[in-house]
């Protein structure tokens, strides 16, 4: 495999290195969108179940131990609740949009190698034919064939690599973009069922910023 590698040349080379940091980035968003994907039923169960017995506080602190954007939605609206509904509609698109953008982070690094393998592959496929060229124009009329296989091995290997690396990063990077869609509709009808609660019991008048400052 490695005297694969090292006849391909420095295409190919490339090509592995940005697969090696493909795969980096493929592991770390896995991680993150696994600790972001909670239970949002029973998550808002709880929440509820405190706000409806006044435990303010005892809600952000569940929201603040939890991982993920739906609860960051959750928290964002518990602090809006006394706001009018536009404001608290508001203030919940602003973070939701804000949390679609940090899990939707470094996707762009996926999609970018699959589609820039094949082309460093097409590349070191030419570098490899233009090499095989300049041999048999060099020792004409008498070609050693090493000369000549050595620039289509060269070629043959740089396209294999980029269509290696190109095709699990494709695969990967939707993989992911479902992910972040299954955690986007829980985040959404989190703060959908979370609006609507507080909508219809504004049992409380101040934040929960404000709440603080009085008690203390």
């Amino acid at each position: 495999m490695w005297e694969l590698i090292r006849a391909g040349g420095p295409v190919t080379w490339l090509i592995m290195a940005s697969g090696v940091v493909a795969a980096g980035v493929f592991m770390e968003r896995v991680l993150h969108l696994h600790r972001a994907r909670i239970k949002s039923e029973d998550f808002l169960l709880g929440i509820e179940n405190n706000l409806r017995h006044g435990n303010v506080a005892e809600a952000v602190a569940i929201c603040d131990e939890t991982p993920g954007p739906v609860a960051s939605v959750v928290r964002t609206a518990i602090q809006y609740r006394a706001a009018g509904l536009e404001t608290l509609r508001t203030a919940v698109e602003n973070v939701g949009r804000a949390e679609i953008s940090r899990m939707e982070r470094r996707l762009v690094a996926l999609a970018s190698v699959a589609q820039v393998a094949p082309i460093f592959g097409l590349l070191g496929t030419v570098l490899g034919m233009i090499r095989a060229v300049l041999a048999i124009r060099q020792q004409a009329p008498l070609v050693e064939a090493s000369a000549i296989t050595d620039g289509l091995l060269a070629a043959l290997v740089a396209t294999a690599a980029g269509l290696a690396v190109a095709a699990p990063c494709y695969v990967a990077f939707n993989f992911l973009v479902g992910r972040v869609e299954k955690i986007v509709l829980d985040m959404e009808r989190a703060a959908a069922e979370i609006i609507g609660y507080l909508n219809g019991s504004r049992s409380v008048d101040a934040p929960v910023g404000e709440e603080q400052e009085e008690e203390s």
